[in-house]
């Protein structure tokens, strides 16, 4: 089995974006759709991979921006928690909340993910989702257990956690997540996060200020 991630921090608030390939099948997830979604057709493409889902984290505009035009150039379907999907379809307004202009239209999810654990299948590509909320309503990380790899999404970061002042946001809720879900992971795991650098759950379990429980 041979799996490749590709990380891209883009748009407006450094978000990052991560594609997992698989060299076998050549196929891509795509986890976050950012924004520039020509530049992430062309770094999946560069490796000789089809992007063959897209996945969303949670459905903040700076993780979907590019959900449309994706979907739109890959022809790949799209999916996230259900609990998200009315965040999802606000995307233009919330888009001009901060910047003044009416953002683009989200992409319609092909797929609506449920709070009960899920396997996620592309290729060789294994998903398991994790229900994450708190930081946002249908909050899901995406474990990859044999690589020993979770993208957290806007859940956990090195050296701090999601926001949990914006609509939808409930800190209780968001540490019960890390703690319940995350937490439970093996200290070698890698933490890939909608922001920021990679850490280790080990790394944040010992020197998180906000995990000191």
């Amino acid at each position: 089995m041979t799996l490749k991630i590709k990380s891209y921090t883009l748009g407006i608030v450094a978000t990052n974006a991560y594609l997992i390939g698989d060299d076998v099948s050549k196929q891509a997830v795509l986890i976050d759709p950012v924004d520039e979604a020509q530049l992430l057709v062309d770094g999946a493409q560069e490796e000789g991979w089809e992007i063959a889902l897209i996945l969303a984290t949670h459905a903040h505009f700076d993780h979907v921006l590019a959900s449309a035009e994706l979907k739109r150039l890959t022809g790949a379907p799209f999916a996230l928690h259900a609990e998200a999907a009315a965040t999802l379809e606000s995307l233009p307004l919330h888009y001009q909340r901060y910047f003044g202009i009416l953002g683009p239209q989200a992409a319609v999810p092909d797929r609506l993910l449920t709070t009960e654990p899920e396997i996620i299948e592309v290729g060789a590509i294994k998903l398991e989702t994790l229900y994450t909320p708190g930081h946002a309503p249908g909050h899901i990380s995406f474990n990859m257990p044999e690589q020993k790899i979770v993208f957290s999404g806007d859940a956990l970061f090195a050296g701090s956690i999601g926001r949990t002042d914006l609509p939808g946001g409930n800190l209780q809720q968001l540490l019960n997540s890390i703690s319940t879900k995350l937490l439970t992971l093996t200290d070698d795991t890698t933490v890939l996060s909608g922001h920021g650098e990679p850490t280790t759950i080990g790394q944040e379990r010992s020197t998180n200020p906000f995990l000191q429980f």
